[in-house]
């Protein structure tokens, strides 16, 4: 056991570490989520909320889950990476790897250990914002220890002495800058095609400890980064210390009560809530990928790394509640991206705004941001870019750039259209795998159409307002009341013919859905749900078809039916919680007149699809999107539609949640008698008066206060049913 774990009183073993008084970081488990249910597995990785250093061991290429690899190939830091070798082995980093086992391997957000088999050698390592601090436990021997830094074909990389060595890597396009000092000299230091490797003689069963700072900007920034976070070789204070900022930020959210598998899988969601998006400001600049400029912050801090067709949901939302200042300074970067870019991004990484997935979803983040009092922002700038997509850009999936005749269609006749079964595809910009989604499409732009309408309202622009609020009513135009379900119609306006709600689309339903299929989609009317339930024949109706949603079977082999959607995990009938645009269904019944089912599924989905071992996340993480509605839902509330500043009540696992806000107040969700089986809210209150409504509002909860859950074994249908 490395030495650090005995000097803050841990005992190790498993996958974790143990205290007798636990904090929230300690329940904080990075492997969950390390087996993927279908596609894409979590990583355990080391750093500070939205920090640009993060550090996960880059294991086995090509094992997708990555909690059942067998070897660590290395450790990257920024585009480069490091390894550890003790002995004689081949001048080749593809030949360094090492077997690995859990049982001696220790993962937390802010420290990582892990036996190193093959060469009987410890490695552990913590960060700071831009700068991370490694040691090296070699075994007691007379053999050569040896460290490798590898930038791979692209890079170059120097050393002045034998303790420095500085370079640059390539990472997705961007040079990425490293500066990296060793705590003694080396024996010799070998410079190699792709990096340099290091030799220590006579070092075995000392520690060998290594510093390194990253920059996207320059050398001379990445040493400077090092330098002012980890001036000297104080690993006990660079370890304490991004504890200390884990602990802060993880208690913002105090809970009591529920089991400790339930707090560990909230703590757990919470850290990976708090991943995106990434702060690359040094020293007063950032690099940005979307002019390739270096630029002042001008007292702004630069956030990149971000998905909004992910994040939009309830990971924006939930960072509002708890850092509504960060939020503001990652709308003042989406602001300077559309200006050095001349788009508003739904993806933008390091490297730019890149073409993934759909919709027009900054109007979702920067309308919620400002319905719920957050208005330190450039509205006006904001939505002159937010307008500019919905006008003049495409609305085709995974592409940027200027609208197309299919983007004319929609704004002549009010939906996207798709291809008769068998019709060839003829316009060039279409992605070849993604297709087209038009039902998507349509459904996605409709409630970023409602979103721009709340601004343009805000803005006193009357003519806007109401244009985009018709514009929010093109779902209309895809419901087919023959069928009861969201379908596709073609250019000229007529159904596809022979549309199947179920299987229908191909591959992810990719010709009319992003992903998913109707039966999910046809409830993706966020921001209009009284009209969506006057289209489905009232709210006893639309309960009903939310009951069937939860209840229907395949049609097919549950094989084939995954195979056709395999992001469609965490399955309950035709309902998928691995995937996002089925995250707010759950809380329709509130409005329908059925709470108490909301109370249900919630606590449902809960129990069955989020679990504290590695197959503990249900669907790509994202991010933490996939975290984030874990966060809220295991609080009590959901926000059902970004814009609108409420939260649908569902059904809370603790005693007592206690919010701390960035003004200095907390705001409390008590639920008393809450338990395994009194899952039902009997009734409510809320800062001192009764609750009749299965919703709370933002103003609420900001000033600071009390919403008490009278909780019970039983539904009682009368609470919250008008």
């Amino acid at each position: 056991m490395p030495p650090f774990l005995w000097y803050f009183g841990f005992s190790a073993g498993g996958n974790g570490m143990k205290k007798d008084a636990m904090s929230p970081v300690d329940y904080v488990n990075p492997n969950i989520g390390g087996i993927g249910h279908l596609l894409t597995a979590t990583s355990p990785t080391v750093m500070l909320p939205h920090s640009m250093m993060r550090i996960a061991p880059r294991t086995a290429p090509g094992v997708v889950d990555r909690y059942l690899a067998d070897k660590i190939y290395d450790f990257p830091i920024g585009g480069a990476s490091l390894m550890a070798t003790v002995g004689g082995v081949a001048d080749n980093p593809d030949d360094l790897a090492s077997l690995y086992d859990h049982d001696f391997e220790t993962a937390t957000p802010y420290y990582y250990s892990v036996l190193l088999e093959d060469y009987d050698l410890s490695v552990e390592y913590s960060v700071t914002e831009r700068a991370a601090y490694f040691r090296f436990h070699p075994p007691r021997t007379e053999e050569v220890v040896r460290l490798w830094i590898n930038v791979g074909d692209r890079g170059q990389v120097e050393f002045a002495d034998n303790s420095t060595i500085a370079g640059w890597a390539d990472l997705a396009g961007v040079a990425s800058y490293f500066y990296l000092e060793l705590s003694s000299p080396t024996g010799e230091i070998r410079q190699r095609q792709s990096g340099v490797v290091a030799d220590f003689a006579g070092v075995g069963g000392s520690v060998i400890e290594l510093k390194v700072g990253l920059s996207y900007i320059s050398v001379e920034q990445a040493r400077e980064n090092l330098h002012n976070e980890i001036p000297g070789w104080d690993w006990h204070g660079v370890v304490s210390g991004a504890r200390d900022q884990w602990n802060s930020a993880l208690s913002k959210i105090e809970v009591k009560g529920g089991t400790t598998k339930q707090r560990t899988i909230f703590y757990t969601a919470l850290y990976r809530a708090m991943g995106r998006m990434v702060n690359i400001t040094e020293s007063g600049r950032y690099f940005s990928g979307f002019d390739g400029k270096v630029h002042l912050t001008q007292g702004h801090d630069f956030y990149v790394n971000d998905g909004l067709w992910d994040t939009y949901r309830c990971m924006h939302p939930l960072q509002l509640l708890l850092e509504p200042q960060r939020q503001l300074e990652m709308i003042a970067s989406y602001l300077r991206m559309y200006e050095q870019c001349g788009w508003f991004p739904s993806f933008p990484h390091l490297q730019g705004a890149l073409p993934i997935m759909l919709g027009n979803h900054g109007a979702a983040l920067i309308a919620d941001t400002y319905m719920k009092g957050y208005r330190d922002f450039d509205l006006p700038l904001a939505y002159e870019a937010l307008k500019k997509n919905a006008m003049e850009g495409t609305k085709l999936p995974w592409r940027i750039g200027p609208k197309t005749e299919l983007d004319e269609i929609y704004l002549e006749k009010g939906f996207f259209p798709a291809l008769q079964k068998g019709e060839e595809e003829t316009v060039s910009q279409v992605h070849s795998f993604e297709r087209r989604q038009a039902v998507s499409v349509t459904l996605e732009h409709s409630y970023d159409d409602w979103c721009l309408a709340q601004l343009a309202k805000a803005l006193n622009l009357q003519d806007d307002y109401e244009y985009f609020m018709e514009r929010s009513k093109n779902y209309r135009n895809l419901y087919n009341p023959e069928i009861g379900f969201m379908a596709p119609k073609d250019a000229a306006g007529n159904w596809v013919e022979d549309f199947d709600p179920k299987l229908g689309g191909g591959q992810g339903g990719r010709d009319y859905f992003a992903e998913c299929n109707s039966w999910i989609y046809t409830f993706h009317v966020q921001h209009d749900i009284a009209g969506l339930m006057e289209l489905m024949g009232g709210p006893q109706a639309f309960e009903q078809r939310l009951d069937a949603l939860f209840t229907e079977q395949y049609d097919v082999p549950k094989y084939f039916f995954l195979k056709q959607f395999p992001d469609a995990t965490g399955l309950i009938g035709q309902y998928a919680q691995g995937n996002e645009p089925s995250f707010h269904i759950p809380y329709l019944y509130n409005y329908a007149g059925a709470p108490w089912k909301t109370q249900r599924r919630v606590r449902q989905i809960m129990d069955l699809w989020y679990g504290d071992g590695p197959l503990g996340i249900c669907g790509d993480e994202d991010g933490g999107a996939m975290s984030s509605w874990y966060v809220f839902s295991a609080m009590g509330m959901y926000p059902v539609c970004p814009g609108r500043p409420i939260y649908d009540l569902g059904s809370p696992l603790f005693e007592e949640v206690r919010i701390h806000l960035e003004s200095g107040a907390s705001f409390s969700i008590v639920a008393e008698d809450v338990s395994q089986q009194n899952k039902y809210i009997q009734g409510a209150g809320i800062n001192g008066r009764s609750l009749d409504q299965p919703w709370v509002n933002h103003a609420d909860i900001v000033e600071g206060g009390e919403l008490i859950l009278k909780m019970g074994p039983r539904p009682n249908d009368g609470w919250g049913a008008r």
